[in-house]
Formats: structure tokens, sequence, C-alpha cells
């Protein structure tokens, strides 16, 4: 699915501001079959969840509506009308007047209806949006719905961080002729100093293709014929780490001398591969440093806002970030589209986060009942998490930023059922994209001598909390035992290693002299810990912290207004960690630092048979 565009042959109409907004009530008559009575309004792009003072709207579990008139431009007779939203967590259904026209399951990707049959160029209509935050054994992510004894509804979730939901991506309406580009999928490499961009287009009739790229100076560089076809760029300019350039894949679909329709598409050249324990990105050793992210801020909740996008990227850059993580679902294309003009590397995740049932056992990691099984997530839940790795995948295959999927967060791969779950979604990867590595965020209760996936991807995340949910506040014995673990995973698999996860709680402002946990000076020492140990193994390429910064959560009495695990507070203030980690990571440019060279005292040596008894602990 291409992304609206204004184009020569495309218009475009952003749908966001105030909408009407209720709350769904089995009480009353259905809101699609006419205008909401209601005095709320609610802003598009936001979450709902934070905006109002009624804590039964904050806590409420099933639809809600939004609504507002359109008008259709009336210059677009004659061409294909179209809605799309950019997401609706978790579910959504759109109305044009009193007509269903569209209806999706999964909250982080974009879906669309073509509604030429049902407006008038020049008239207005109705556009009604309901959205339902309902989380099932049968969504990614998943969840659970419990009834109070007052008959409330209550949701149920296994991952971290606070279900918003609503329309916190941008809608729009916008045309494109009858005969049009469907998609088009962009795969470079590089020979010598020539770029060879692979591409495919794909239309919605059979008609003349033309392609060309432009560089950016607007100069046509290459030129080609057909539905598919390879262009050499000579004297290519790389898309890089650091140092981002961007070429235009301008599409025609033509019939004679006419242009039937045109859509650019911005793409960079650069190459991806997986050699040894080396993760390379245009033939160079590439090492990761960065963060775990969410689309997390006061009031609008996960709804997308390039103020706090600017603002971000000009963090990760102060501190010396080169990449970060999508935890734990796809962000807003635009933040793609950013680190790819600004040369920010990307690890797109899927929204799997919570396929583990161990973590209801609390540090045991035993759970009350097996992850994967008929009764629990099973195959309706597979479909599911193979649809929405279908979505992710056609959405953001032409990032140049975006070097590796990851297919799923902390899932319960140490338990059996998870090679039967795992193997045909990472066999669909591959074949959707088998241009980019695969990873996945292993929990810690999966052990390099009990994973039962590792195999089967190209690096290997660990999120690893050593000195924060397990040897609290003893940073010895965290380092000897991070070490062991870090180490067995090399031997065990022969893969690159990244830490996908590390970090500690740290209110700001919480001081000690001591190492003690919550101030700002423990977070300052554990961090510096994790990174001797990193720096000690070779086969070692990127670490990013959890978190970039504090974010909301769930309910929980082991959460103070969130998580506090950020290196900036929620509102971007940074703690002394950040100052820590921007002494590392400046100047690093992506290189691996010099190894540490001082070898611990015999004392406190370990072997990699001692992780076995963290197994389980988190």
């Amino acid at each position: 699915m291409l992304k609206p565009r204004p184009t020569t042959t495309r218009e475009l109409v952003n749908l966001d501001g105030l909408w009407r907004f209720a709350v769904a009530d089995a009480d009353v008559r259905e809101p699609w079959t006419g205008t909401l009575e209601t005095q709320l309004e609610a802003p598009v792009p936001a979450s709902y969840n934070d905006l109002f003072t009624d804590q039964k709207i904050r806590d409420h579990v099933g639809w809600v509506w939004y609504q507002r008139t359109v008008r259709v431009p009336r210059g677009w007779a004659g061409e294909r009308v179209l809605l799309r939203l950019d997401a609706a967590t978790h579910e959504g259904k759109v109305y044009v007047d009193d007509v269903l026209v569209a209806r999706h399951v999964g909250g982080y990707t974009p879906f669309e209806a073509d509604i030429t049959d049902h407006v008038t160029p020049g008239g207005e209509f109705r556009l009604t949006v309901g959205v339902n935050n309902e989380l099932t054994s049968e969504t990614i992510p998943p969840g659970s719905i419990t009834a109070t004894r007052d008959g409330r509804r209550q949701q149920t979730y296994l991952h971290d961080f606070y279900n918003y939901a609503g329309l916190a991506r941008s809608v729009w309406l916008y045309s494109k002729p009858r005969r049009h580009i469907s998609d088009i999928t962009i795969v470079t490499g590089v020979i010598g100093q020539t770029g060879i961009v692979d591409y495919s287009v794909t239309a919605s009739h059979e008609t003349g293709v033309r392609v060309c790229a432009i560089d950016a100076a607007g100069h046509e560089v290459a030129t080609a014929h057909g539905s598919s076809g390879t262009l050499a760029i000579d004297s290519v300019n790389l898309w890089q780490p650091g140092a981002a350039y961007l070429y235009d894949l301008v599409v025609e679909l033509v019939e004679g001398n006419e242009v039937i329709d045109s859509y650019t598409e911005p793409f960079g050249v650069r190459t991806l591969e997986v050699r040894g324990t080396e993760f390379l990105i245009n033939g160079k050793p590439f090492y990761f440093t960065g963060f775990g992210k969410h689309e997390d801020t006061a009031v609008r909740g996960k709804g997308h806002d390039n103020a706090y996008l600017v603002h971000d990227f000009q963090l990760l850059d102060w501190v010396g970030a080169n990449s970060f993580r999508t935890s734990h679902y796809p962000y807003a294309e635009e933040v793609l589209e950013f680190a790819d003009r600004h040369g920010i590397v990307v690890v797109d995740e899927t929204a799997a986060v919570g396929l583990n049932l161990g973590v209801q056992g609390g540090l045991t990691g035993i759970g009350p009942k097996p992850t994967f099984s008929p009764e629990t997530f099973n195959h309706e839940t597979q479909a599911a998490h193979a649809q929405h790795l279908r979505e992710v995948i056609a959405r953001d295959k032409n990032h140049p930023s975006v070097v590796m999927w990851s297919i799923a967060n902390e899932p319960a791969s140490n338990e059996e059922g998870a090679r039967e779950f795992f193997e045909p979604l990472v066999k669909l990867a591959r074949e959707l994209d088998p241009t980019r590595p695969l990873t996945y965020a292993a929990v810690m209760f999966a052990t390099f001598q009990n994973d039962k996936i590792a195999d089967l991807f190209d690096v290997l995340s660990i999120n690893r909390y050593y000195g924060w949910y397990v040897f609290t506040g003893d940073l010895a014995t965290a380092e000897q035992y991070l070490e062991a673990d870090l180490r067995g995973w090399v031997e065990a698999f022969g893969k690159p290693v990244m830490m996908s996860e590390y970090g500690a709680d740290t209110m700001p402002g919480q001081h000690s002299v001591w190492d003690m946990p919550w101030s700002e000076e423990y977070q300052q020492s554990y961090l510096t810990m994790n990174h001797r140990v990193f720096d000690r193994i070779d086969a070692f390429i990127g670490e990013h912290v959890w978190n970039f910064a504090d974010f909301q959560t769930s309910n929980g009495i082991h959460r103070v207004d969130g998580n506090r695990k950020g290196i900036f507070t929620r509102d971007r203030k940074p703690k002394a960690a950040a100052h820590t980690l921007r002494a590392r990571w400046t100047g690093l440019a992506g290189t691996k630092p010099s190894a540490n060279q001082t070898a611990a005292p015999d004392n406190e040596k370990t072997t990699t048979s001692s992780v076995h008894a963290l197994e389980g602990a988190k």
C-alpha cells in the first residue's frame, strides 16, 4: 500500500483536527446511523485516554466513535476517491454516511477504503470512525478481558506500557486516477562505484511503465521502461548512517505520450549483510548505539506529534545515538521518513509483544499455563501475527533507514511450542523481504541453553537486567553473570549479539553516594558496568538502552507514574545518565569501542554454566 502523496496526478486532503467523540453505549442507537449526539471533541491524531477528566473514558473497554463532516474537492470528478487511516488502535470501522466501507484489525498499520461510489465531488459526507481497544488471545499484541462483580469490563495485557487507544495517527482523503500505480518495491545494491536499483511496479491495469531516478539536486541519473527492471546509477551517493543521501524514483504509467498516473518514492542506495559475527552496512562493520523508544508523550499518549519528532531526533544526535528500535510496534511512517532523511538506523519491530505467559509467574518465569497451546496462543494468534508481519513489511520495505526486522519482543522462546509458532513466521518474513536480517528480542527467561528459536535468526538481540531485576544493587555480581550470559550466546550460536534492552529505573533528583537503586548515580554505574562487559566481547555489535524516555504503563505497585528507566524524563529532560552515554557514544560514528583489556580478578570470574541459576529471572 503506497502512502498518499501529492503528485502531478494525485491530490490529498489532511483530515486531522478536532472530531466529535463519544464512548459507545449499548443503551443508545449505533452512532453511525446519524450525527453523534455528544458535547465531547477529540483531537486527531491523539490517543483519547488522557484527554478527559472522566475516569470512565480512560478505563473504557470497547468501542469509541469519532465523527466529522468532509467535503470532497470538486476537481476530483472522474478520479478514484479514497480514505486512508494511518492507524486505528486496535481495530477500526469506517462509515461514509451510513455505509460501512472498511474494517481493519491491528492497531499500528494503515488501511484504506475506496469510497468513489459513495461520495460526490464537490459534495459533503459524514465520516464516522469506530475504534476498539480490545485485546484478546487472537490479536497482536494479545490480551484478555474480564468482568468485575459490578459488571465493568477490564482489559489485561502482557506488555509493560499503557494500552493507549484511538486515532493516534493521521487520516487522509486522497484521489488517484482510475488506472493507477498500486505498489512499488525497491531493492538496492552496489557494484564498485555504481548503484544498482532493482524495482518492481504493480498497477491496476496493464499499460506502459516508465521510471527514472532523480538525485538530490534534481538531475535525472538513470531511466528504464517496464513494470520491473534495473537502474544503474554511476558514481552513486550511498545512504549511510549519519550521512543520509536520498534519491527519488519517479514512476509513471504511460499510454502513448500521455501520463496516466505518477508517483514518487524516495529511496537510498545501501547494502546490508551479516557476515560471521559482524553486521555490515555498505560493507563496513556497524556498531549500534541508541535506545528502545516508545511513542509516548503526556496528554496525547501515542498520538504522533511532529514537534516531539524533531526534538527526539535532536536528543538522539546530542547523546551520540545512531539508531533505535521501534519497541514494541511499528511507529508512524513520518518517523521512518525522518530517519531516512537524517541517517538514523532503525530496527523495525512488529507489535508482537506479550507472547509470554511466563511473565505471570513473576521471577519464576513459570506461567500458570503454557504460552503456546490450543487454549492459549495458537493458530489463530499465529495467523494474526503473520498478517501483521505482512502489513509491516509492505509498509516499510522501501525505507533505507530500516536495516533489520524484529518479529517479536520477549516471546516465550524457551517454552515448548515456540519453534512451531515462530519457524513459519521466520520463513514468511524471509519470503516477504529476503534483503534484511531478522532478529527478535530474547527475554531473561530464555538462555542460550534453553532457547528454541535463536538459530533461525541472523542477529541475537538480548534483553537483560542484571543489576536491576536480579542482583539488585550488586553490580559486581551482576557484571559476572552478564558476561557469562552474553559469552554463552556467542559460543552457542556464533552470531552477532547486541543488547536490545538494559536499564534501571531512576527517579530524577534522587541522589546517593552509594550504589542505591533508583538514584541517578546508580543508573550511571549500572550503564558503565554493562559497557565494560560489552567491550570485552568481540562478537558484540550494539547497545540499545531501555529506554529513551520515561513512559506511561498500566496500574502497578512497582511503577510510580510509569516506567522510569528513561535516560530522559517523559518531558525530555536529561538525567545524569544522559551525560554518561554522551561521553561514551559521541565520536564512535558506528564503530565498536576499543576492547577493555583488563581481565576480571580470578574471584570475579564465572563460567557460562552459572547462567543456569538465572533461568526465569527478570
